[in-house]
This record gives structure tokens, sequence and C-alpha cells, in this order.
């Protein structure tokens, strides 16, 4: 596959930074150029990226989620993934 056949990546303009409870969050939201649906990824202050399984169907949709399950978890419980659904990586 050559640089000219990969699709291009569409950033939305719904990508924002926001600060919750005092933490930087930046909000990503984009999608390949031949896709309907948006994908979500949020990069925390300590430039750990979450990004979300599921797809939106619109950017709107895919920042209100971002915002309200950081809100709803808290910035700290968020940067550290206290979730069911993180899988640790080994770091070394």
């Amino acid at each position: 596959m050559t640089e000219e056949d990969e699709p291009n990546i569409v950033t939305s303009s719904k990508s924002q930074h926001v600060v919750v409870d005092g933490y930087p969050f930046s909000i990503e939201i984009y999608r390949l150029e031949y896709e309907k649906e948006w994908t979500l990824e949020v990069v925390d202050p300590d430039n750990s990226s979450h990004v979300w399984e599921g797809t939106f169907k619109s950017d709107k949709d895919a920042r209100t989620e971002a915002i309200k399950d950081i809100e709803a978890k808290g910035a700290v419980a968020f940067i550290r993934g206290d979730e069911d659904n993180v899988v640790p990586f080994n770091r070394g």
C-alpha cells in the first residue's frame, strides 16, 4: 500500500481541550474520509490515550460522551483507568 492509497483522516471541529477538576484533557474526534461515524480519543495529562471501542453517529455525540465520562468518574479516576475494562500493559 502506498501513501497515496491511504485514506485521509478528517478531524472534527468539535475536538477541543477541556479542564476537569483542574486537569487538562485533549478530546480528539476523527474519522476516515470515507466513514460516516466518528472515533473518540481522550488524551490525559500523563499523555495516555483513552480510545472508545465503539463509534459515534455524530461528532457532537462523541464530545458529549467524553465530557460526561470524565466528569462522572472524576478526573483522577479517569486518568488512572479505574474501570472494569482497563487492561494494564507490561511496562518492562
